[in-house]
């Protein structure tokens, strides 16, 4: 929960429509009052989207605006979409649906199949993995457990992208994919896949979106039927729709612009699932009328973390890098970013799990830090270490290491091995334990070379990959350990497993951490190699690991914790170096060659043609320099200050403690919080210059000429040493 959206646990419902916009910051409450015509709102992280949103939607139903039942929000997650219709009940709109693209579409589907089609439904597929193992054995192709989770991603992918098996391999082809088996074998099997579903009568996931777009194209009436029921759109996390869910959304549309859409290129990191920023990039040429608004105010993030967001944003390239957004923490200054290299990586996760035990002991919850990894391979050394530590932690978005089918499987070829090896043809050249290991996995699927791709073989070949490095180190620290030793390590090891599901650490990858957020983050293994990921070739793909450790930073409140090892294992060749993505970020590295500056600050930006304002309005900061050294202010609070943090402060603090008082009773008359009246840090600004007129006070960021009219005379009236005039209650 962000300092934005934090008051109680059970906050009363706004009295009336302008409750519902107390508290907001400027922007936000540009976007909750923007009810017509087409919003685009680029929304940093921790810039309150939701918070925005959800306003927005229940100032238009309790204004009389929006009719509840008119009103259709979709997002991606039932988490996400739960969460919104939390949210719009405590404001007094609980009639308002908010659900995924896949669950409005099911409704949809289910009530108007009878009509369109006749009969019932289709049954639907949980799990579609089935279906293809049987497809590829009609086609007398052998696929392996990781390679059909492959194959069906391709299919997946295939689907959201609206491309038929025919069209496959020159699909695959033009985005760069690398494709798990040859392009014509995924082809047949695709083809063959969609033949069975139609001899069982079943639909799969993605089905209940093409099935829908076809009624909807095809059925002009039923269309019009779905156009009288929703008339207002309101789509979050816009960056990650796919071509499919695109034109869906058109379907619903018709003709008509009532559509709020909410989304952060910078937070693309779903690509390789269909998802694109494109649709959130076109948004202004598609409606040249939109009203365009910025949120970067950031109130999750403290200015250090905020500051390397910004910075690894600022080296990007691409296109979505070119619409980036500068965030400005609103939150009290925090330490820095923490550094850490290691020699290897046990010394790596050994380093992190004793900074967490001593944080936990500080009183930090353990529920209030994460580990957060860039391949599920890499969980295992972090559970172990923490296991160790003595400290409870809870996987996100994986299994345990090993509670994998993959893990297993190989625990118990190796207790065979170790059993009856004498008479396993396997072993025989094997001459010490790591050899042994190495000969067993082998008919698990390990290999000397990793193979190609970033789907579930190359998940898969990681986790046989980490049994043989952990063979190796073991029969590094115990030369005469044998095979039924290793196992009973590795029993072990399982058995000490614990994972509870409230106050543990969380384990998690990068991506199962999109949408989350602790106060305390390590982000370990950022290494060239691993971020970027290996197979990360072409420019396209480099950015989205960029995009991906943005994500990662901008999980973290207020300790952020980066580190790397030098080798994999102990004594191993020191031949890894930090992530290219740190260079000129971290102490004592240059940066690399890249873009400076950002996409744009915070504002609005009207349509043409658009009621209420010019063409195009915008609001920003402006470069400053420090009144003291001269220096140019780049950071947000500095700027606010107008000097450097280390320059010399002249500040009143008899006056600035007046002023905290004062913004303390306006923010209870209000209901607001304190930052919305004056942040701390324009407070420190008003107490340093001392303002004498209301051109003085408006020349100190962060006033502005509304804050000016409401609160100028009762500044000014502090700083003279005088009361302020005292307002009615009724005002």
């Amino acid at each position: 929960m962000t300092a934005a959206t934090h008051s109680t646990l059970f906050p009363q419902v706004p009295d009336t429509a302008d409750a519902v916009l107390d508290g907001l910051d400027p922007e936000q409450r540009e976007v909750a009052t923007a009810l017509h015509g087409p919003v685009c709102v680029l929304a940093g992280a921790g810039t309150g989207k939701t918070r925005a949103i959800t306003h927005r939607i229940a100032y238009g139903v309790r204004a009389g605006i929006l009719h509840p039942s008119s009103v259709l929000a979709v997002t991606f997650t039932n988490r996400a979409a739960g969460e919104m219709r939390g949210r719009l009940r405590q404001l007094g709109a609980g009639g308002v649906q908010a659900r995924t693209f896949h669950s409005a579409a099911l409704r949809q589907l289910q009530y108007f199949w009878p009509k369109a089609v006749g009969g019932g439904l289709p049954r639907l597929v949980d799990r579609k993995i089935q279906l293809v193992a049987d497809a590829a054995a009609a086609c007398r192709i052998r696929l392996d457990r990781g390679e059909l989770r492959d194959v069906t991603g391709e299919i997946e992918w295939s689907k959201v992208t609206q491309t038929i098996p025919a069209d496959y391999a020159a699909a695959a082809a033009k985005a760069g994919r690398e494709a798990p088996r040859d392009p014509a074998e995924i082809a047949q099997l695709y083809a063959a896949y969609e033949d069975l579903k139609r001899d069982r009568a079943v639909i799969d996931f993605e089905d209940v979106l093409l099935l829908t777009v076809a009624i909807l194209q095809d059925r002009h009436d039923i269309a019009e039927q779905v156009r009288s029921q929703y008339q207002h759109f309101v789509v979050d996390e816009y960056q990650d729709v796919s071509p499919l869910q695109q034109r869906l959304l058109e379907l619903w549309l018709g003709e008509r612009d009532s559509l709020c859409v909410v989304g952060d290129a910078s937070q693309t990191i779903y690509s390789f699932t269909g998802a694109t920023p494109d649709h959130l990039l076109d948004f202004r040429t598609r409606h040249p009328s939109a009203t365009v608004v910025k949120l970067v105010r950031d109130y999750r993030s403290s200015p250090q973390v905020v500051h390397l967001a910004n910075g690894l944003l600022a080296q990007a390239r691409g296109r979505a890098a070119e619409h980036r957004l500068e965030l400005i923490s609103q939150r009290a200054p925090g330490p820095e970013p923490v550094y850490a290299e290691y020699t290897d990586e046990p010394a790596e996760a050994e380093g992190a799990a004793r900074r967490i035990r001593d944080l936990v002991a500080s009183g930090v919850p353990a529920g209030e830090i994460a580990i957060l990894f860039r391949t599920n391979s890499q969980s295992e050394i972090y559970e172990q270490a923490l296991a160790d530590a003595g400290v409870p932690y809870q996987l996100r978005g994986a299994e345990r290491f090993f509670d994998r089918p993959e893990v297993r499987k190989a625990g118990a070829a190796l207790r065979a091995a170790a059993r009856f090896g004498g008479n396993d043809s396997l072993l025989d050249d094997t001459v010490d334990l790591p050899s042994q290991v190495r000969a067993v996995l082998s008919g698990e699927g390990w290999t000397s070379r990793p193979p190609a791709g970033s789907g579930a073989v190359r998940e898969r070949w990681e986790s046989l990959a980490a049994l043989v490095n952990l063979a190796q180190d073991f029969a590094a620290a115990k030369p005469a350990a044998t095979l039924g030793d290793l196992v009973a390590e590795l029993d072990e090891r399982a058995s000490a497993q614990h994972a509870p599901t409230v106050q543990g650490v969380t384990l998690a990858s990068l991506h199962s951490a999109k949408g989350l957020e602790w106060d305390v983050v390590f982000l370990v293994g950022v290494a060239e190699g691993m971020m970027p990921i290996t197979y990360a070739k072409t420019d396209e793909q480099i950015e989205e690991e960029r995009r991906l450790l943005y994500v990662g930073v901008t999980r973290a409140r207020e300790h952020l914790f980066v580190s790397w090892a030098l080798s994999r294992s102990p004594g191993g060749r020191p031949s890894r170096r930090p992530s290219r993505f740190l260079d000129g970020l971290r102490p004592g590295s240059v940066r690399t060659a890249g873009r400076s500056g950002f996409g744009g600050a915070g504002g609005i930006e009207r349509g043409a043609g658009s009621s209420g304002g010019p063409a195009v309005r915008r609001t920003g900061r402006t470069p400053a320099r420090c009144r003291v050294c001269g220096r140019t202010l780049t950071d947000a609070g500095e700027m606010k200050l107008m000097r450097c943090e280390d320059c010399p402060s002249d500040m009143d603090e008899g006056l600035y403690e007046r002023l905290r008082e004062w913004r303390a009773v306006q923010a209870e008359r209000s209901g607001q919080p304190a930052f919305c009246v004056f942040t701390d840090k324009t407070l420190m600004a008003i107490a340093e210059t001392v303002p004498e007129d209301e051109g003085e006070l408006a020349r100190i960021p962060g006033v502005g000429v509304r804050k000016l009219n409401r609160f100028g005379a009762d500044v000014l009236a502090i700083c003279a040493g005088q009361e302020p005039e005292r307002e009615d209650e009724g005002d």
